[in-house]
């Protein structure tokens, strides 16, 4: 290949060292962008050449040379002629041997470079054979070239971004792959009887062996026949090569899945197999976590793999079973959890059997007792850091899936009823004067709750007995966390024994009074879900919550309340009307009353006081979400309250708005209680919306632009002289106020702000589009609109394309047979003024986006956009794509795609073809989107 001059080197070697250094971001990204830019160029072939075959240069130029090589040989093939690919194939293949040990990243990206041109290059139909010929005989490059056919079966099989037809490619598999497989098995075969092999080659060969299996061209039955078989078993020996073996043993097994065609290999694989179990036994015994480990990955895809074998011939392969469950009983939970998927499948295939064998229930029920010791808690907890304790709860609830796997195969009875006897016994050695921890006790009541989805509500035999033995297990504040859980968890069946609710409401009342703030979380989940499922036993204990929540309720922390308020709701959301309409009155006022307290007072709130506004807002909040609605017509004590209730909200408001997290409580209040009370409240509708715009006019906080766009969503359709006012102003002056604040700080910085605002113009538009389109802000707002596009979360960009998409289609623009409404006219003006002065900025931000940071999911959006401009403004458009097409960087668009879709898109202009657009931008996102991936390749 021709030299390339210093300089251009120099400059690559630049912006390389940029990397090396502790640059600004600003520095960082000039860099990036010049390298991106400089591997789509023709110029990049030669300069890396150098690079990669010059012995003086850095590694990190050679690095970046040797991934250049491989994406340009992915991508930009096409910019060599012939000859020129010659030379490449040399290069690569001088790299090969240059580079045969390391470093190890410049050899794997030479041999992806090699792989991809012999995909590529029909000429080259002697690849594999010639690579052997030339690296296989030389000691010095055999690891070279093992690593080189270890990536070609998986670029030929995975490398789709390769251009190049099916039928090439089922052409090139053949040829580079099917073809030399056989050789490529006794290749494999002749290096592993060498001798004075080294490690790293045998290494080599079971990576490469594994590729070849893993894609199919080089079957189990045909490594069966050969010293490979009996080799990777026996490097189960050698540390430097377990992991390998490990690795080759699992896929060769799962590649037997297919039983009937390969019995012959399992019955090769299994006493090999079996003959580990001394292997296990050793290694669990010397605790050598890593052995077991990978012992347990090989047993468990034996499991997975020969389920069915194992079910239907249980005195050959019922060892596996035995094998995984020593795994499982492993100290190490990380290797525990290894075995969890073959114990579910195994149960779900013998769950399809009536009758189960013996030995098949025996593991089970000795992985239930095994699995409930791993849930034992350590001696002393406080030994964990922060992050042990939240990985191992976490892992319980893993653990607790396993324990339903049980229940699949045991039945739930009789695994409710094993775990009942293991606190018991632990009980009754306590009572003898035994030392009983309370580990002993909580771990098979976490059990209890883990199996908890499986049992049966109407059970009269086990679940009496759990719910009597809870008043009698000790005070420990885990045992009682977990007592108080089971019963959370039990709501179904309590539901159906009620007389069970006095015994519970009390021991859950008695856990908020717990010094330890996690039982006291519990008991707030278990009234939740008792009161949610047993609600309609439990409205004759309203009176008694509601004296608890007014004597307890205020030395409880606010989640739990929370957990308490919700609990009632769910109670009077099953009451007759007239009875819940009274008994959420009594509750509702209540809290609305502690809010008045506050603003009732001359001296300012105190930040303690604001909380507890806040919290009880949340409260009522809570309550309202859960009833949701009493529908159309309102129980009669609830009729005056929305004026109650809302009175003391708009003084709130006043007083107390410009604090952000009151403003967000408030404005959820009133949203929720503009769907409870619903048209009842339509008379407060004006005078809440001007309190609400004024106050974001006056406090800049997106809460109450929200506020606005949920209430014009409900409110809107009501033909009402004062309501319409009062929703262009308050339309105009939040309008006013986004306008201000995208002027004076980055809209960056208040991504909030924008969305609430494309969702409050999106329900102006489509109830009173004459407050929008005919108003002086239309500018504005559309300039704000494309404001928004600028910016990446994907809740901004779809309102704002949604927006855009209908104002440019708006039935205005194109006037029918039908006598359009007089208002038409000026808003078809309105909008045509505002295209034409923003058209340019417009198609630049979609278009700039749509190639790079622009969601998968806009791409319709964006196809939509350009079809209805193309139909309305197709002059204008044409003026304005190309410049912008322009103006795009190289690395985001190369030029060869730029020119592809200028040509395609003015074509569509051209002949009106519509359709066109849209295959126009479909090949223009999958360029960007490659040229994307090829910058992500970028690693130094």
């Amino acid at each position: 290949m021709t030299s390339t001059p210093d300089d251009s080197i120099q400059k690559v070697l630049a912006a390389l060292e940029v990397f090396s250094a502790k640059p600004d971001k600003v520095s960082l990204d000039q860099a990036n962008t010049w390298l991106q830019e400089f591997q789509h160029s023709p110029d990049s072939w030669a300069t890396c050449n150098v690079l990669l075959l010059n012995p003086n240069v850095p590694s990190a130029g050679k690095t970046f040379a040797a991934q250049t090589f491989r994406a340009k040989v992915t991508h930009d093939l096409h910019q060599l002629d012939a000859s020129q690919r010659a030379g490449l194939r040399d290069s690569l293949l001088a790299a090969m041997g240059q580079y045969a040990n390391g470093p190890r990243t410049v050899l794997v990206q030479v041999s992806l470079a090699l792989s991809g041109l012999a995909i590529q290059m029909k000429e080259w139909d002697d690849a594999v054979p010639s690579l052997i010929e030339g690296l296989g005989r030389n000691p010095v490059t055999v690891a070279a070239l093992l690593q080189f056919l270890t990536v070609l079966p998986e670029e030929v099989s995975g490398n789709t971004r390769i251009p190049i037809s099916n039928e090439d490619f089922a052409f090139q598999e053949a040829r580079l792959l099917t073809a030399n497989a056989p050789q490529i098995l006794d290749l494999l075969n002749m290096y592993c009887q060498a001798t004075g092999i080294t490690p790293l080659v045998q290494a080599g060969v079971f990576k490469c062996l594994r590729s070849w299996m893993i894609t199919g061209e080089i079957t189990p039955a045909s490594i069966a026949e050969t010293p490979l078989l009996a080799l990777a078993f026996t490097s189960l020996d050698d540390e430097q090569l377990f992991d390998f073996a490990v690795d080759t043993i699992c896929d060769l097994i799962h590649e037997t899945q297919e039983i009937e065609e390969n019995r012959t290999v399992i019955e090769a694989v299994l006493p090999r197999l079996l003959a580990l179990r001394p292997k296990l036994a050793a290694a669990c015994q010397a605790d050598d976590s890593e052995k077991v480990r990978g012992l347990c990955r090989i047993f468990t895809e034996a499991g997975e793999t020969y389920r069915m074998l194992v079910l239907q011939h249980p005195d050959t392969f019922f060892p596996i079973v035995e094998a995984i469950g020593e795994c499982a009983a492993y100290t190490d939970l990380d290797v525990v959890q290894i075995t969890f998927p073959f114990w579910f499948r195994l149960a779900q295939s013998i769950g399809k059997k009536q009758n189960v064998p013996v030995p098949f229930l025996n593991a089970y029920r000795a992985l239930m007792a095994i699995i409930v010791g791993h849930l034992h808690f350590p001696e002393n907890p406080e030994s964990l850091t922060a992050q042990e304790r939240d990985d191992f709860r976490a892992f319980r609830h893993i653990m607790g899936d396993t324990l339903k796997d049980c229940c699949y195969v045991l039945g739930t009875e009789g695994c409710l009823t094993r775990v009942y006897d293991m606190i018991t016994a632990a009980m009754a050695r306590g009572t003898s004067g035994g030392k009983v921890e309370w580990q002993e006790i909580e771990a098979p009541l976490f059990s209890m709750r883990s199996m908890g989805a499986e049992v049966n509500p109407d059970d009269e035999e086990v679940i009496p007995k759990i719910m009597d033995l809870i008043p009698q297990l000790p005070s420990h504040p885990r045992v009682r966390y977990a007592a108080t859980l089971v019963i959370s968890r039990y709501s179904d069946w309590t539901d159906k024994h009620p007389s069970y609710i006095p015994f519970q409401l009390s021991y859950i009342s008695a856990g908020f009074e717990d010094a330890d703030t996690e039982v006291a979380a519990a008991a707030g989940q278990a009234m939740k879900y008792m009161c949610k499922d047993c609600k309609k036993h439990l409205v004759l204990y309203l009176p008694q919550l509601h004296t608890f929540v007014q004597t307890v309720g205020p030395r409880l922390i606010q989640d739990d309340r929370l957990q308490v308020y919700e609990a009632i709701a769910y109670i009077i959301s099953s009451m007759s009307m007239n009875e819940a309409g009274q008994t959420f009155r009594s509750f509702a006022l209540d809290l609305v009353t502690q809010v008045h307290a506050v603003l009732g007072k001359a001296a300012a709130a105190t930040p303690d006081e604001l909380q507890t506004i806040a919290d009880a807002l949340e409260l009522l909040e809570t309550m309202l979400h859960v009833i949701q609605s009493f529908g159309e017509e309102l129980p009669p004590a609830c009729k005056d309250t929305a004026v109650q209730i809302y009175g003391v909200l708009d003084n709130l408001i006043a007083k107390h708005g410009r604090h952000y997290f009151i403003s967000e409580r408030v404005c959820r209040v009133i949203r929720m209680g503009i769907q409870f009370y619903g048209d009842s409240a339509r008379s407060l509708v004006p005078a809440m919306l001007q309190r609400v715009a004024t106050a974001f006019h006056s406090s800049g906080f997106s809460s109450f632009l929200w506020l606005l766009g949920k209430a014009t969503s409900f409110y809107a359709a009501e033909q009402d002289a004062a309501l319409l006012r009062a929703f262009k102003d308050a339309y105009e002056m939040a309008s006013l106020k986004v306008f201000a604040m995208v002027k004076s700080q980055p809209a960056a910085d208040m991504p909030d702000v924008i969305e609430d605002y494309m969702h409050f113009v999106l329900q102006m538009i489509d109830f009173f589009p004459e407050f929008v389109f005919l108003s002086p802000t239309f500018p504005a707002c559309f300039q704000t609109i494309l404001t928004a596009l600028t910016l990446v979360p994907q809740d901004i960009l779809f309102p704002a394309l949604d927006l855009l998409r209908i104002i440019l289609a708006h039935e205005s623009l194109a006037p029918g047979d039908v006598p359009e409404p007089p208002t038409y006219p000026p808003y078809a003006s309105a909008i045509r003024q505002v295209v034409t002065e923003n058209g340019f900025q417009l198609v630049g931000i979609v278009l700039t986006g749509l190639v790079t940071y622009f969601p998968e999911d806009t791409t319709q959006l964006v196809v939509s956009l350009f079809r209805i401009m193309a139909g309305i403004w197709p002059t204008e458009l044409k003026a304005w794509i190309f410049p912008v097409v322009e103006q795009i960087p190289a690395s985001s668009l190369p030029l060869p795609a730029k020119a592809q879709f200028c040509s395609d898109f003015g074509s569509a202009l051209t002949t009106g073809n519509l359709d066109q657009i849209k295959g126009a931008v479909l090949a223009l996102i999958r360029t960007s989107r490659k040229t994307r991936e090829r910058g992500r390749n970028i690693t130094l």
